[in-house]
């Protein structure tokens, strides 16, 4: 356990150039004098690492001293291999690096982690857009990477519904949600998401902007995700469901809206029915939803959902006859 340890704060430092003990601590998750034993230890082992004090202090690793060991197991290196997108890798411009990447990385490997990272590729292939879906169009994206990169302000005009607006932004992230990519990027004090096949141009400044040192992109992007789930369910409707149609309740609704209304469902009365509320954004999409589970549910209210929901299967019920 010590050794994977070692390991690790030996690659810290690789990688990161100088790290405080609470900061190796933090990512360990062990101990501030844990740390320090380690450090010690390390240097006993004849590893150049030394600490700087004060504020602006820490370990370091002497300048220009790197370690060849890799230290992949067989599970690290299957998930290197699953990790690196070859499609989303190109829209940036790292289709050939990434290739590079992998070639070197294969080269390094022993034998016997050589001839099973043939076999991840020969078994598993990862298509990251939905079905039926034309990639996107996304002449901005290279642009906006650039600027990512360095930290460059951007100049952008989006497409909005009926109009093209110029937004200046400090561009945080790049997101593929579905195979869809998105700019995360701070305007003013605010930060947002622009789908970047609606960005008709990005034009970088000249003006560097400081990143927010506790920006999250990963956190943040969950977040905005429920965010917008919670604002689009904004209406709601009470309904009797059979507990038997569960299943066919979480096919025609939106993930969010059948883990909400699941959660609402009262107890279950004798004929295997349950009452519950189900959230949507129109009721046009939950009439749809209520007609897919067929005579496994019934609308209570509100009276002009029932209405419309009547209204449409008796004429279905007039077309069959």
């Amino acid at each position: 356990m010590r050794a994977s340890r070692l390991v690790q704060v030996l690659l810290l430092l690789q990688t990161r150039g100088q790290l405080t003990a609470p900061e190796l601590a933090s990512e360990l998750q062990v101990s501030v004098r844990t740390v320090y034993r380690d450090l010690e230890a390390l240097s006993a082992a004849g590893v150049p690492v030394y600490s700087e004090p004060g504020r602006a202090g820490g370990a370091r690793l002497v300048d220009g001293y790197r370690t060849r060991l890799t230290g992949l197991t067989t599970d690290e290196a299957d998930a290197v291999l699953l990790a690196g997108l070859p499609g989303p890798a190109a829209d940036l411009g790292l289709g050939t690096v990434l290739a590079a990447a992998q070639l070197k990385m294969l080269a390094a490997l022993p034998p016997e982690l050589r001839g099973r990272a043939r076999r991840v590729a020969e078994r598993f292939h990862l298509d990251a857009p939905g079905w039926f879906r034309q990639p996107e169009d996304t002449p901005a994206l290279a642009a906006i990477a650039d600027a990512l990169w360095s930290d460059h302000q951007l100049d952008v005009s989006y497409q909005r519904s009926d109009q093209v607006v110029a937004r200046r932004v400090d561009p945080l992230g790049l997101v593929m949600k579905a195979g869809t990519w998105y700019l995360v990027a701070r305007q003013g004090a605010d930060i947002r998401s622009y789908r970047v096949s609606r960005i008709v141009s990005a034009d970088p400044r000249p003006e560097r902007f400081e990143r927010p040192g506790d920006f999250d992109l990963a956190a943040h992007w969950a977040a905005s995700m429920d965010d917008f789930a919670r604002s689009m369910l904004r209406l709601r409707a009470r309904c009797r469901i059979r507990t038997s149609a569960y299943r066919l309740l979480r096919i025609a609704l939106d993930p969010a809206a059948a883990t909400e209304a699941i959660a609402s469902a009262g107890p279950e009365d004798a004929d295997g029915w349950v009452e519950m509320t189900i959230p949507t954004e129109s009721y046009d999409v939950l009439a749809g939803a209520i007609l897919r589970m067929g005579e496994n549910a019934e609308v209570l209210d509100p009276p002009e959902l029932r209405a419309r929901l009547a209204a449409t299967t008796a004429a279905m019920a007039a077309r069959y006859r």
